[in-house]
């Protein structure tokens, strides 16, 4: 990863899984990066690691975090150039079982803080004429999947907004790509109630947190719309365009009861 191009960078949700792993290619590659999440002591153990590395404790389902995170990215001082847009969970289950609460905090981080921190990391962007935004998304948001309803439809605006975002940013030297992983082995699953997907699903289903890192980064960089790591996924995204919607929540159902 010793091409990128970014001169600096922020991740959200920097603590664990895709986070990460896409601090530890930027910190290879020699670009300093803002680690934002709550848990500082990961945070702190993986800045310890890397030059230039900074720290920055946010909640990012609570305004206060995602103002302070927003303040960051539009320093002047200490220009950032790559945004990643990573922390989000989800909820597994039925949705009429579900917890209220846990779904309002879901949408709050994968829409309502996402939104904001895009919103500031073009502000600060156009005007400069660089810079690249990239939102991590899922292969999920292509098609509503019963029993992860609330997720995929925060996955779906996700996608939808950084497509449009993608097209406004045109021919202004600012990239925007969508990162669109599948079946990945992280934290998630255990956050998400959904450890049992594991199990699941065979082996060559998952994809690793190196290879979803790399392709992000490789793919905003030459500001592809949309990045879905792996072939499996490629294929399941190209389906899922000419597959007639009432099939595919039919099959999504299905899945989610075995």
């Amino acid at each position: 990863m010793a091409d990128l191009p970014f001169a600096s960078a922020l991740v959200t949700g920097a603590s664990s899984g895709i986070g990460a792993e896409m601090a530890r290619q930027l910190g290879d590659a020699g670009v300093p990066t803002v680690l934002v999440a709550r848990r500082r002591d990961r945070l702190e153990e993986l800045a310890a690691r890397y030059d230039g590395f900074e720290v920055l404790e946010a909640d990012l389902t609570e305004p206060e975090g995602v103002a302070l995170t927003a303040e960051r990215i539009m320093s002047d001082d200490r220009p950032v150039e790559l945004v990643v847009n990573n922390a989000g969970f989800g909820t597994s289950g039925m949705f009429h079982e579900l917890d209220p609460e846990r779904l309002a905090g879901e949408i709050d981080l994968n829409v309502r803080a996402l939104t904001v921190l895009s919103h500031a990391a073009l502000k600060a962007m156009r005007p400069r004429g660089v810079g690249y935004l990239l939102n991590v998304s899922s292969v999920a948001s292509f098609q509503a999947s019963a029993g992860l309803a609330v997720y995929a439809a925060t996955k779906a605006y996700v996608t939808s907004l950084t497509e449009a975002l993608h097209e406004e940013a045109r021919g202004s030297g600012v990239n925007v790509t969508a990162l669109c992983p599948g079946l990945t082995k992280t934290e998630f699953q255990d956050h998400s109630n959904s450890s049992e997907l594991e199990a699941r699903f065979p082996g060559f289903a998952w994809t690793t947190v190196e290879q979803v890192a790399a392709d992000g980064l490789r793919d905003v960089a030459s500001n592809k719309t949309i990045s879905v790591p792996g072939n499996l996924y490629k294929g399941l995204v190209f389906t899922s365009d000419i597959t007639p919607r009432a099939l595919s929540r039919r099959i999504s159902g299905i899945v989610s009861r075995q």
